[in-house]
């Protein structure tokens, strides 16, 4: 890479002012929740990643403090304070005024950085009621406050140091974000992630709220990456394949370990950025995997004449790689950066990856027959799986539709409007069936437990009636014949009991969804019905609780009606007392009537110190088949009573540990999640 030492006002380039910002934060942030907050920390993160990627910059540190302060500092070159040409005021206001003013734009700057559209700190700064940045940069300290993103005077020196460095600390504002409450782990993961991607620099997080710390240093690199995501599971090839090398100005890092997994697990960075849905980098990378393996297959004789080469499928089985690619002009397609659209950079590492693991399997011929063997019982399972699959649809077609039996089905063809509700067991899918509106509302119910798609194979699958009818019923196809734009229901909804089983069966669809139908995840098809917990009644009115918390909270509000009642109606009887005497129903009357409870017809118990009401009944429901039609239909399915939860994949590496974890071969993992968080279930039926 070229060298970039030389760093002054000169690479500070301005495109356009900061107003915007306050008026519409979700365009530069995404949103004011949770995630939007976050972004603050990424933004001011990037900028030292960027040091440390150009090489100046090898310890960053992040405090989150009691007092809603956030701290970002770093060891790098400090960010230039001498007057900017443009705008006549410091380098460093420019940057933090300014939106789209940085180093990234301009040249020798910096050769490669993460926040292509340079929104960064001035968006920090515009969003925070408070900003002190202060630098670290020609033996002296600089020092510049700021509120509501506006600076209350000039840069000051306040100090002398001899190092160099950026220190940034902002106070998100709570009039523009939901919450300023950070989530320790979701700083922890993402900050992890950067250490990888970022080999040799130090990063260290530290949250007072929760009094914990931590530090991340990785001299692998993306090497270590991939062995953290194999961390639980049996490898193929131990001897981890790592590769860096420079071409141009690109720099291309890819790592490769296989796994016992039937699932490809590829994740691809431009810039340190994630770029979820692949581009150019990953197309390089596919190309390349799949040529290596068939010619080192061929020129061994591990795959026999008459046999066909092996497909991307098949060599993708079980692998786990990461692909980083930095570059200094990225084109990513979208705000999100979630594809990057270079058409050069696939020849670049489709010939980095071709050259050097061909260097790799001839140097560890081991390893290579492990990876082909692998590759070969893969495709062997992907001919008995069309088969298996092609068997399902010529069934279909002989049926005359491709549809199971058991699927009611909705009336509508519009599939947007339409959705398919997932029903444990045929009595609540009878229920379910009555309830419904069946215009647009089509109803699957499912007898017993699915497979466990975790440990088997698409030809597997395909044996088991309950996935095979639910894949005819979506109508997408499944595996190399997957199309979403053939999906018959908009919103695929499960709706289970609330008691073990049903929570078991759940994670059985999502692993079937996550493994098999990610596609349908990430566009946000797929849903988890709430059915409630609770029909509280008193009287002849009734409400439903759908926690243990909000059962409750309509207790309690019972309770202080009963209590306004009964002092009302002390009051009322003393008086009636001097005037004529009635039959009035005194306090004491009321308090005496028993709270209506038969546990053993499901109704529960209230807790010792809630006072009985008069009339108050509790029935929990364990089960959807308690309900009758019209109180599922209520509760449950009703769009304008109904409560929906979205499945989203917010951290992939997560999810993927997570189901590995629970629905995997090792029984040790699953003891020990029970054992960690036994403690914390709720609702639990033995």
């Amino acid at each position: 890479m070229a060298d970039t030492q030389k760093y002054t006002a000169e690479q500070i380039q301005v495109l356009e002012g900061l107003e915007p910002v306050r008026k519409r934060p979700g365009m530069y942030i995404g949103g004011t929740g949770v995630d939007g907050l976050h972004h603050l920390i990424w933004e001011v993160v990037d900028n030292s990643i960027d040091e440390a990627m150009a090489g100046y910059a090898k310890n960053i540190e992040i405090v989150i403090a009691d007092d809603g302060w956030v701290t970002v500092s770093d060891d790098g070159r400090g960010i230039p304070v001498e007057t900017h040409a443009k705008t006549k005021k410091s380098a460093l206001e420019t940057v933090l005024t300014t939106l789209h003013a940085g180093g990234k734009f301009g040249e020798g700057g910096y050769k490669v950085a993460g926040g292509l559209h340079g929104v960064g700190v001035s968006v920090v700064n515009a969003l925070s009621t408070d900003l002190i940045a202060q630098v670290k940069r020609d033996d002296k300290i600089y020092e510049q406050v700021y509120k509501m993103g506006k600076p209350k005077g000039p840069i000051k020196v306040v100090g002398r140091a001899a190092e160099t460095g950026t220190i940034i600390s902002f106070k998100p504002d709570p009039k523009v974000f939901e919450t300023t409450k950070f989530n320790y782990k979701t700083v922890l993961d993402h900050l992890r992630q950067q250490a990888y991607l970022t080999k040799s620099v130090r990063v260290k997080i530290i949250d007072e709220t929760e009094n914990k710390r931590f530090s991340f240093y990785f001299e692998g690199g993306i090497k270590s990456f991939v062995e953290h995501l194999n961390r639980n599971k049996e490898v193929v090839n131990e001897n981890t394949f790592y590769v860096e090398k420079n071409i141009g100005d690109v720099l291309v890092e890819i790592a490769i370990q296989y796994c016992d997994s039937y699932n490809e697990n590829v994740w691809t960075f431009a810039n340190n950025i994630y770029t979820q849905e692949g581009g150019s980098h990953l197309t390089g990378f596919r190309t390349a995997l799949t040529r290596v393996i068939n010619d080192y297959a061929r020129k061994n004789s591990l795959l026999k004449e008459n046999e066909d080469n092996l497909t991307g499928e098949d060599v993708r089985e079980g692998l786990t790689a990461v692909v980083s690619v930095k570059l200094p002009e990225p084109q990513f397609e979208g705000q999100t950066k979630a594809k990057l659209g270079n058409p050069e950079i696939r020849n670049i590492v489709d010939g980095v990856l071709s050259e050097w693991l061909t260097y790799y399997m001839e140097e560890n011929p081991n390893e290579g027959r492990k990876i082909i063997a692998k590759a070969s019982l893969s495709a062997r399972a992907r001919l008995a799986a069309r088969a298996a699959r092609d068997t399902v649809i010529r069934k279909g077609a002989l049926e005359g539709m491709t549809l199971p039996g058991k699927l009611a089905d909705c009336s509508s063809k519009d599939a947007e409007n339409s959705e398919i509700y997932i029903v444990e067991g045929d009595s609540a899918g009878g229920s379910a069936k009555q309830g419904r509106d069946r215009s647009f509302q089509a109803i699957l119910p499912l007898r017993g437990k699915i497979l466990n798609v975790e440990r088997a194979r698409l030809d597997k699958m395909l044996a088991n009636n309950e996935v095979k009818n639910l894949i005819i019923a979506m109508g997408t196809g499944i595996g190399e014949t997957f199309d979403i734009s053939r999906l018959r229901y908009h919103r695929i909804i499960i709706m289970t009991d609330a008691d073990v089983d049903g929570a078991h069966i759940r994670t059985l669809l999502l692993t079937l969804f996550y493994r098999h139908f990610p596609e349908l995840v990430n566009a946000g098809k797929i849903y988890i019905a709430q059915p409630p917990l609770y029909k509280v009644s008193h009287g002849k009115a009734s409400q439903y609780a759908y926690s243990d918390a909000q059962r409750d909270e309509i207790i309690a509000e019972l309770q202080a009606k009963a209590d306004d009642k009964k002092a009302g109606q002390v009051k009322a009887g003393k008086k009636v007392t001097e005037e004529a005497p009635k039959n009035v129903e005194t306090a004491e009357d009321l308090a005496n009537v028993a709270l209506e409870v038969e546990a053993d017809s499901g109704q529960a118990t209230a807790s010792e110190d809630t006072q009985k009401i008069a009339g108050l009944s509790i029935q929990r429901y364990k089960g959807l088949g308690e309900m009758n039609a019209d109180q599922l239909w209520e509760t449950t399915m009703d769009p304008g009573n109904r409560i929906l939860l979205k499945v989203t994949v917010a951290d992939a590496e997560e999810a993927d540990a997570i189901f590995n974890k629970l629905m995997g071969e090792e029984v040790a993992l699953r003891k020990n999640f029970i054992q960690a968080h036994a403690k914390s279930v709720e609702n639990l039926d033995i």
